[in-house]
C-alpha cells in the first residue's frame, strides 16, 4: 500500500545557483503535469497538505490517493547541461501512513522523453529517492544512467521510515564527486567511479588464459638439484 506527500524541485546550481525547474504545487499544478497513458489503471494524485502541516496552502503536494496502485506523471523544464556546474536533485517525501511497500523516488529523464508514454522503462539519467518495502528495504535509491545502461549506488543508505516530512538531496559535482543529504545532513558522499560501477573493471580475466602442461599447483615444489654443503652439521639437543 502506498500514500504519500510528494513536493518537488530540481536545480542545477553555479556560484549563485540557477534553477531550471521548480514545483510548489498550487491550485495550477495539473497544467503543468502530465498524467501518463501508458496504462490506464495509473492511481490518481491530489493537491492536498496531509493529516498535519503547518501551513495548509505552502506545505501542500501531489498525494497519492489510492492503496495499491502505481503512479507515473511527468512535467517538462528547459533543456540544460550541468557540464562545469554542480547539479542538485531536491525534493520532499512524506509518507503518512506505515506503508508496507512503496517507493517515494523521482527521475530526471532526457529532454526529448514522451512523457505522455511515461512507464517504468522509460530511460532516464537519474533515479533518486527513498524506497520502502518490507523490514528489508528502507534505502535511497541513487541510480546513474550511463551509456544506456542504470547503475545502482554500491553503497546502501538507509532512507526514513516515519510519517514525517523529510528532505532528499542528491548533489553531483563537476569533478565527479557527489553527495547525499537527508534533512539537509549529509548521509553519504563520494566519487562516482568508486561508487558506482560506471567503467570497466581495471583488470579483466582472460577467458583464454591456461596453465601450461607442467604448471604444479603445490604451494612449495623441492629443488632435485639442492644438496646440503659439506660442512653441514646435523644438530644435537
Amino acid at each position: 500500500m502506498l500514500r504519500h506527500v510528494i513536493t518537488l524541485a530540481f536545480v542545477a546550481t553555479v556560484v549563485f545557483g540557477e534553477v531550471y525547474f521548480k514545483e510548489e504545487f498550487d491550485s495550477d499544478w495539473e497544467s503543468r503535469w502530465v498524467q501518463s497513458k501508458h496504462k490506464d489503471d495509473y492511481g490518481k494524485f491530489k493537491l492536498s497538505a496531509g493529516k498535519f502541516y503547518g501551513d495548509a496552502k505552502r506545505d501542500a503536494g501531489i498525494q497519492t490517493s489510492q492503496d495499491a496502485k502505481f503512479y507515473s506523471v511527468a512535467a517538462k523544464f528547459p533543456k540544460f547541461t550541468n557540464k562545469g556546474k554542480s547539479l542538485v536533485v531536491q525534493f520532499t517525501v512524506k509518507h503518512e501512513q506505515l506503508i508496507d511497500c512503496g517507493g517515494g523516488y523521482a527521475k530526471v529523464m532526457a529532454s526529448d522523453a514522451d512523457i505522455e508514454d511515461f512507464h517504468g522503462e522509460t530511460p532516464y539519467h537519474i533515479m533518486f529517492g527513498p524506497d520502502l518495502c518490507g523490514p528489508g528495504t528502507k534505502k535511497v535509491h541513487v541510480i546513474l544512467s550511463y551509456k544506456g545502461k542504470n547503475h545502482l549506488i554500491k553503497k546502501d543508505i538507509r532512507a526514513k521510515d516515519d510519517e514525517l516530512t523529510h528532505l532528499y538531496t542528491l548533489i553531483i559535482n563537476p569533478d565527479n564527486t557527489y553527495e547525499v543529504q537527508i534533512d539537509g545532513e549529509k548521509v553519504e558522499s563520494g566519487d562516482l567511479e568508486s561508487d558506482w560501477d560506471l567503467l570497466p573493471a581495471k583488470k579483466i580475466k582472460d577467458p583464454d588464459a591456461s596453465k601450461p602442461d607442467s604448471w604444479d599447483d603445490k604451494e612449495y615444489i623441492d629443488d632435485e638439484s639442492d644438496s646440503k654443503p659439506d660442512d653441514w652439521e646435523q644438530p644435537g639437543w
